[in-house]
């Protein structure tokens, strides 16, 4: 059972990572997209965490709800809707009942792929997610699954987003979004050790 605790420890450790990683994130984006998306997801974050303190009590379907709307309103570019609908779904999912880790994601993982119309092998957070989310329901989730999954936006041609327009540029560059979705995924392992 995920509980509305785990899902605070687990998103304030990912802010964290945001925050101490912005820098990189920004760095990622600039050949390839904006070059914001690191200050995007820490003005998120920081939303986030200020929400969360206020959110004493609150059950789980609150904690993703709350989540959702702070990045939804604070994250430009597509990151905020896409992180956005897939705690939105996690939302929807806890809210019919389920606290169960692996239906929780699975539901966000088909929110970002309705939400963006991508797929694994499109360069973006999908690749990071898709990968992660089966490790999570056969139980074998671990840094190595993470690590890889990231890794393998690199040889990648963008099929969506600005990155897309670039071609055979974009190829040797990590997806920041996929980046940031490896830090969301390596705190949700930090939390589940300390259960």
């Amino acid at each position: 059972m995920f509980t509305a605790q785990a899902a605070t420890t687990w998103l304030t450790k990912f802010g964290d990572a945001i925050a101490t990683n912005k820098a990189y994130l920004s760095d990622l984006d600039t050949p390839i997209g904006d070059g914001d998306h690191g200050n995007n997801m820490a003005r998120g974050m920081t939303a986030v965490q200020a929400a969360l303190a206020t959110q004493t009590d609150a059950d789980l379907t609150t904690v993703f709800k709350t989540v959702a709307m702070a990045l939804i309103s604070k994250v430009g570019g597509a990151s905020g809707p896409l992180y956005g609908t897939a705690f939105l779904e996690m939302a929807k999912a806890s809210k019919a009942g389920t606290t169960d880790l692996p239906t929780l994601l699975a539901a966000a993982l088909a929110g970002i792929e309705k939400r963006g119309g991508a797929q694994a092998g499109d360069k973006t957070m999908l690749d990071v997610w898709v990968p992660v989310v089966a490790a999570v329901q056969a139980d074998k989730l671990d840094a190595t699954v993470i690590a890889t999954a990231v890794d393998s936006t690199k040889p990648m041609i963008a099929k969506k987003g600005r990155a897309s327009y670039l071609g055979e540029r974009v190829i040797g560059h990590l997806d920041p979004g996929a980046v940031s979705s490896g830090y969301l995924f390596t705190a949700l392992l930090e939390t589940e050790a300390q259960a």
